[in-house]
């Protein structure tokens, strides 16, 4: 209602939001950073960005091939429940943190907060590399992913001789495809940021309305029969070739690439009204959704498996759109039952490259990156790091190449992304846990004690096997196209970042800007948390 001079007065949540997003710059500023990017997300928004960056079940989709082949259906489900648990031991160790570290530096950020001084600089460079080489192999293996999943889904429709329609495409061809969605996705992120928000809640919903349709179809028709309940959660049939319990571990690369994004929405923190509160929560539910999301959609599949044999011998390595057509018996049927996964494989690309832009660009401002000052830059009509997701995109297409070199590529991307955000949601963990004894953990807003404790020990662990075991090949006999390349990627970012901080960042990178982590005594590096460094402020009634 308009006032006596004829204004609208604000109203209590509009005041309360502006108060939430003053405190969140104030704390920003804090940390040394100047406040630079539109705060526009509010909780629910946070939590949907969560859940699209892992996609389940599109993420389950494009790697099924891994847990079939390493195991069967035992693998598929248990593994799924095992990294699942795994995974929230570590969404809890990065909420504990972020609640006192709120920046878009992420876990780079708490790496050099939380290391002593002799190590801080080296910790920091090694996370942040890591962590901008994790976030753009993961969407490079997103985009591509959505490409081979596409050309597989056209596969459904046959050629008047019975073979599918794709079969005689060219590595060529394929490149152009995930050419395509690659630019499209960058396109989105770039040109609709302020859009965003509302694509990510039209994810939920079309996530939610596409597992049903897959849940009720394939169960209700079915035309190839179920298998009992026995065969689906106990039936371990390991083809790779390697020894049963190893077959085994080799499979969790399917779930750990579906939940490897989960501390990648840190890197948004600076666009959160209350980055302290609503990124912790929105990380840790989301692993919840998730692991519910990707029952709901496993369990399914795997009651309607054709023969496994033929599954993990597909050309294509994409085994999804060949059970739905042997589940629903008809062409088109499965490909419009595939359509809610390739529209969650395009939005799962945008909000990666959201992510990416924003880790990289957090990266650079501190001079990380070379070229800093360039892509340290925001474009202030499109209110976005801009350069930055453009050297991402860049940065993508060139490791795509690798694909005309071997068709096992999207191999070596899923894997090598696993293991570059893995190795840097370790660092944070690492450091709060062995030199800070969890000391600082006791100021934020989400301490879970001897829980959060727990869940350190056990995301440290879960990260020294997963860096190995991502490098090995998924079958035992290794040829040039079967060859994990995961490796060769890995060796080639470290030697990148080692070459660059012996020319320039052993001399020059100082890290963050902030004053407070230059005293090595003090308890507390920065400024504890949210609500301590600005009290909340209650607006008064209008």
């Amino acid at each position: 209602m308009a006032g006596d001079n004829g204004l609208r007065r604000p109203s209590r949540v509009s005041v309360e939001q502006g108060v939430a997003t003053t405190n969140a710059d104030r704390t920003l500023e804090d940390m040394g950073y100047k406040p630079e990017l539109s705060r526009n997300r509010s909780v629910w928004q946070v939590t949907f960005m969560c859940f699209i960056l892992s996609s389940v079940p599109y993420g389950l989709s494009t790697t099924l091939y891994y847990p079939l082949v390493a195991g069967g259906p035992a693998n598929v489900i248990w593994g799924w429940v095992i990294i699942s648990f795994l995974i929230l031991c570590v969404a809890i160790s990065l909420a504990e943190i972020t609640s006192v570290y709120p920046t878009a530096g992420g876990v780079y950020y708490q790496t050099f907060v939380l290391s002593p001084l002799w190590c801080r600089r080296v910790a920091s460079w090694i996370c942040g590399w890591a962590y901008v080489a994790g976030n753009i192999t993961i969407t490079l293996a997103v985009n591509f992913g959505t490409a081979l999943l596409f050309v597989a889904c056209l596969n459904v429709f046959e050629t008047s001789t019975g073979a599918g329609i794709t079969d005689d495409f060219t590595t060529y061809q394929t490149f152009l495809i995930f050419l395509a969605i690659t630019l499209l996705t960058h396109a989105i992120s770039a040109f609709g940021n302020k859009w965003l928000p509302w694509l990510e809640t039209f994810a939920i919903f079309w996530t939610m309305a596409g597992l049903l349709a897959i849940i009720v179809c394939l169960l209700a028709i079915a035309k190839q029969g179920r298998h009992n309940a026995a065969w689906v959660f106990g039936h371990f049939e390991p083809q790779a070739g390697w020894p049963a319990g190893w077959s085994f571990f080799i499979g969790l690369l399917q779930a750990a690439y579906a939940t490897s994004a989960t501390g990648m929405i840190i890197s948004l923190c600076e666009e959160v009204r209350e980055p302290a509160v609503m990124v912790p929560k929105a990380m840790v539910g989301t692993i919840v959704i998730n692991f519910i999301a990707g029952l709901l959609f496993l369990i399914p599949v795997c009651f309607v498996l054709p023969d496994l044999t033929y599954l993990v011998n597909l050309a294509s390595g994409q085994p999804t759109p060949a059970i739905f057509k042997a589940a629903i018996g008809n062409n088109t049927g499965a490909f419009c039952l595939l359509i809610p996964l390739l529209v969650l494989g395009i939005i799962c690309g945008v909000g990666c490259v959201t992510a990416t832009s924003r880790c990289t660009w957090a990266f650079a401002r501190d001079g990380g990156i070379p070229g800093s000052g360039w892509w340290s830059q925001v474009h202030s009509k499109l209110d976005i790091p801009f350069n930055a997701l453009v050297l991402g995109m860049v940065v993508e297409i060139i490791l795509g190449v690798i694909y005309f070199g071997s068709t096992a590529a999207y191999n070596a991307f899923s894997g090598v992304g696993v293991i570059f955000l893995t190795t840097s949601y370790a660092c944070p963990i690492a450091v709060s846990l062995i030199f800070r004894g969890r000391e600082d953990i006791k100021n934020g807003s989400f301490n879970f004690g001897v829980f959060g404790l727990i869940a350190n020990v056990l995301a440290l662990a879960w990260s020294l096997l997963a860096i190995p075991l991502f490098c090995m090949p998924t079958l035992k006999v290794v040829t040039k196209e079967s060859m994990n390349y995961a490796s060769v990627v890995f060796a080639g970012f470290i030697a990148i970042a080692a070459i660059w901080y012996g020319v320039w960042g052993y001399h020059n990178y100082r890290g963050p800007p902030t004053e407070a982590v230059e005293h090595e005594g003090s308890s507390s590096p920065v400024p504890t948390t949210y609500d301590e460094v600005v009290p909340k402020v209650t607006p008064k009634k209008l």
